[in-house]
């Protein structure tokens, strides 16, 4: 590829990138092609066929080789564009964190949608990432407090950048910490949380974007991947007040097993285990009794 005497227009290098990615196995190249283009340049997808014939310059053209690149590695869209969005936020992304998913917003569409009618609630959003739990409730909900933990500090420092970045009025509180540590002797009326949750097993059958690139200790927990479910509902009841929500991301399948570990506390209203847009088993809300 000559690109160093060329000039390319930005259909000629959408179909060249999609066949290049196309031949290095990505599913939906042309797709691909367009979200890197679209990223670096700083339009939406359809800017790039309104303007088709516009030329790269030199300069524009070696950013997006370096981009591309990367992503030849497999390594996710939103890493190397630095940002991921999330509900109403567009948060910056690296390795150091989770990159937030749809089904995450879901979660906190039933936080949300629990505590609807209620003011001046407090929330700990247990294992926090990027921030983007957290940041969505206090934005979106009447809360007077989150609390936002993670067990590492260079993690918590990507989440305090998000905050000043995208939401920096919401009232939330960031801790470093395992699990419940950081708020020993305090209660909340929610505690959300999206844990490591997948299997040692599953990993062979990962996507290489996943395995390779995100933080490993935000994915697996251990063979069947509850290793950090269980201390987490069983130490849970300590930190919520009577009728306040346990709101959990699971794992395809753990719904059953998840609920069975909140029963066994015996200070939980029953689970209720709800589903993704998939069909599969995803979140589970309980009560404090």
């Amino acid at each position: 590829m000559q690109t160093e005497t060329k000039r390319w227009t930005l259909v000629e290098m959408l179909r060249w990138t999609a066949e290049y990615l196309g031949g290095k196995g990505f599913h939906n190249p042309r797709l691909n092609a367009e979200l890197l283009l679209a990223g670096m340049l700083g339009l939406k997808r359809l800017d790039l066929y309104l303007q088709y014939d516009r030329p790269l310059s030199p300069e524009e053209l070696a950013e997006f080789k370096a981009r591309l690149r990367r992503r030849a590695r497999r390594e996710p869209l939103q890493y190397i564009d630095g940002t991921a969005a999330f509900r109403d936020l567009v948060l910056k992304v690296d390795p150091r964190v989770l990159i937030p998913r749809p089904e995450t917003e879901r979660l906190v569409q039933e936080v949300l949608g629990w505590m609807a009618g209620r003011e001046g609630l407090e929330a700990m959003d247990l294992g926090t990432g990027s921030g983007a739990i957290a940041l969505a409730l206090a934005t979106e909900g009447p809360f007077a407090r989150v609390v936002a933990t993670d067990l590492r500090e260079d993690t918590l420092a990507a989440a305090r950048a998000n905050h000043e970045a995208a939401a920096p009025d919401a009232p939330v509180q960031f801790r470093a910490g395992d699990l419940f540590e950081p708020v020993r002797g305090e209660v909340f009326d929610v505690i959300v949380s999206n844990p490591p949750y997948i299997g040692e097993e599953e990993r062979p059958a990962l996507d290489a974007e996943v395995v390779d690139w995100e933080p490993r200790a935000a994915l697996f927990a251990g063979v069947g991947g509850l290793d950090v479910i269980r201390p987490l509902v069983a130490q849970a009841p300590g930190h919520l007040r009577p009728g306040g929500l346990l709101a959990l991301e699971i794992g395809a399948g753990q719904g059953a097993a998840v609920a069975e570990l909140i029963e066994q506390t015996g200070a939980f209203d029953t689970a209720r285990v709800k589903q993704d847009l998939a069909g599969r088993d995803r979140f589970v809300l309980a009560e404090r009794l």
